[in-house]
Order: structure tokens, then C-alpha cells, then sequence
């Protein structure tokens, strides 16, 4: 087992990592449980892995509720949120209580932001089951839902007590979504790891196409970064954290223009906005015009889109100029966009016009 630790002083917890942990998980779960039921919240997508869970609790003598909701998105709204706060009070919560995140990204987010709220914060753990989820949105404690003004824009900060990743889960995963979530690998050697995207672009193939080894030194390779990270900065203060936000401003108006729908995977929108990031950088004279071309190379080789209309939007840019204008991070009217000198040198810039982001949009519409 690789155990990764997240150093948040009392808010500490672990990430662990290892093939075949979800049969197992009872054993980490039980000190968790107290004898009590527990709640497990996942999506019809995973079934079959809730199936798994709740036999090894049921094997252990712990008992579960399981509530499945829709898969998608869309599952990150109000209604959802008002329906599973009201699923969790009826199980009889209590504020000693960890319930059990079993799903992707929207899952882990959506139940996150259920237990920072119920009774004023109850305990949850994070048991992803997408690679997206397992490398990045189920470590930090960013929970969230979307509105119709923008992605992730109600939400809290909200730590699990911890995290128990089985790679051997991502078998069932459909291409597409190992894709995605391929693209929040590759963004910690962009961030500040060129060894790491060299590794990446070595490797890719064999991740991609479920090659165990690989694929585990992935993982923890980028739980490590990304555990490293939210220790020096959890709450995005600093500027350290925001890095992690490498590709999201310009991802989160693709997936806004796209209705936060299944037309448009967090992943893949990402992966666009990252090569936008650098080719914006490039035009800008910042960034060697090489290292953006050689990035969206990369993209386009694993099967990632790397402009907007690669990945179907054909808004114009002042239409995905506008939607970033909802950007939680807007901070007194001005954007925070992450830009790069290069690969693995990624930067905050407070001084990005977003008339000139809109203008880059539109040259050759992208």
C-alpha cells in the first residue's frame, strides 16, 4: 500500500492507495463506523463497486444505507443537494458520522458539500472511482455545486477524513473518462514537474490503456503533488494552490457554453483550456512558442482536444469571455488567469484582459 499523507495540522488524513482496496476497505472503515450505520451515496454508474463495498461491510458487521443518485453533472445542483441532506437526516446522521463518497468527481463534491452543511459539518470519506477523481477532486477538500450562473460557484472547503483509492477500479472505466481524467495528470508537470511531463509523454499510452504500473505511479505521483500543494495553501490564499487551477478558467467557459452536460467531460475541458493557457502565454511572448505547441501535441496524441472547437464549441470569444466573468475566482473585477514561461513553470497573472482573451479566441476561432 502507498500511504500519502495530506498535513493540514488537526485536519490531517491520509490517502492510500493499493490494487484491491475496496474489498478491503472495511478495515479502515470500521474505526470510522463506531459500530454504527453508514451511509454510502454513489451514482448508478458504480453499482457494481457499491456492490463490492457494502459485502465487505456487511462481512465486517457494519451496516450501510446506500443512496444512489443520477450520474452526470447535472447531479451537482440544488435539488440534489436539498434531496441527499434530506436522505442523510432521515438515516439519522450524527456529527461523529463519516459517510462514504463512492463515485467520481460529482459524487465526491456533491457529498462533500452534503456533510460540510448537515448539522453544521459532519465526517465523510472519499472512495473515488473515476481517474479524474482518484488524482485530483477527491483530495483537498474543494466541495461544490453548479448554478446557473457558473461551475462550483456554492461550495466550502470541507477535508475527508480520508481516502482510500483502488486503481483496480478503473478497469471499468469507459475510455473517455480515463482520457479526462488523464488530463489532471498531466497538469502537475505542467505546473512545476517538466520531468513529470516527460515521464507523461513517454508513458501516456500504457496509462491509457490500463497498464497497472504505470497507471499506479501515476496516481500517486499526483496525489503527492497535489497533497503537497494544499498543505502549503489549503484554502487557495497564498497563490500556491491556484496553480492547480492550471487550464480551469478557460475549461470551466467551455463546459459553461456546453450547459455542464455530458457533451463536454471536466477533463476534456481542461485539457483545451490548458492548451489555450499556453498558447495564450505564447502569443504573449511569455512562453517559448515550442513548449505550447509541443503541449497541444501531447493532448492531441492521447486523444484530447486542444482549442474549443476540437472539442465542439463554437461560441465566439466574446461569449466564452463572458462566462468567465462568473468565475469564482474573480477577485475586485479582475481574473486571475494561470499562464507559463514555459513547461513547468506556471504562473498567476492578476492582469489578463478579458477583451484580449476574447480577441485570442477568435483568431482563426480557435
Amino acid at each position: 500500500m502507498t500511504r500519502i499523507p495530506v498535513a493540514l495540522g488537526e485536519r490531517s488524513y491520509d490517502v492510500m492507495i493499493e490494487r484491491g482496496l475496496l474489498a478491503r476497505a472495511a478495515d479502515r472503515l470500521a474505526p470510522l463506523a463506531r459500530g454504527r450505520s453508514m451511509a454510502i451515496v454513489s451514482d448508478a454508474n458504480v453499482e457494481p463497486h457499491l456492490a463490492t463495498l457494502q459485502r465487505a461491510l456487511d462481512d465486517a458487521g457494519i451496516a450501510t444505507e446506500a443512496i444512489v443518485l443520477p450520474p452526470g453533472e447535472t447531479t451537482k445542483s440544488w435539488a440534489q443537494l436539498e434531496g441527499l441532506t434530506d436522505r442523510l437526516l432521515g438515516h439519522g446522521i450524527e456529527r461523529s458520522d463519516h459517510v462514504v463518497a463512492l463515485g467520481g468527481g460529482v459524487i465526491g463534491d456533491l457529498v462533500g458539500f452534503a456533510c460540510a452543511i448537515v448539522k453544521r459539518g459532519c465526517g465523510f470519506v472519499q472512495i473515488p472511482t473515476t481517474l479524474l477523481a482518484q488524482v485530483d477532486s477527491s483530495v483537498g477538500g474543494k466541495t461544490a455545486i453548479n448554478t446557473t450562473a457558473g461551475k462550483n460557484l456554492i461550495g466550502a472547503f470541507h477535508q475527508p477524513a480520508l481516502v482510500l483509492i483502488d486503481p483496480d477500479v478503473l478497469d471499468t472505466l469507459p475510455p473517455r473518462e480515463t482520457r479526462a481524467g488523464y488530463a489532471e495528470i498531466v497538469k502537475y508537470g505542467l505546473i512545476d514537474d517538466p520531468a513529470f511531463f516527460e515521464w507523461c509523454e513517454a508513458n501516456a499510452a500504457k496509462l491509457l490503456a490500463g497498464d497497472p504500473t504505470a497507471r499506479e505511479h501515476a496516481i500517486a505521483h499526483s496525489v503527492a503533488a497535489k497533497a503537497r500543494i494544499v498543505a502549503e495553501d489549503e484554502r487557495e490564499t497564498s497563490g500556491k494552490r491556484a496553480l492547480l487551477n492550471l487550464g480551469h478558467t478557460f475549461g470551466h467557459a467551455l463546459e459553461a457554453e456546453a450547459g455542464f452536460s455530458g457533451k463536454l467531460l471536466h477533463g476534456e475541458a481542461v485539457a483545451a483550456g490548458m492548451a489555450l493557457a499556453f498558447a495564450y502565454s505564447a502569443r504573449r511572448g511569455l512562453c517559448p512558442a515550442e513548449d505550447a505547441v509541443r503541449v497541444a501535441a501531447h493532448l492531441r496524441a492521447v486523444g484530447l482536444g486542444d482549442s474549443p472547437r476540437a472539442v465542439g464549441i463554437t461560441a465566439n470569444g466574446a461569449t466564452l469571455a463572458d462566462h468567465m466573468r462568473h468565475d469564482k475566482k474573480m477577485d475586485g473585477g479582475t481574473l486571475p488567469f494561470l499562464l507559463a514561461r514555459g513547461i513547468g513553470r506556471t504562473f498567476v497573472d492578476a492582469s489578463v484582459d478579458l477583451t484580449d482573451i476574447a480577441a485570442f479566441l477568435d483568431e482563426g476561432r480557435r
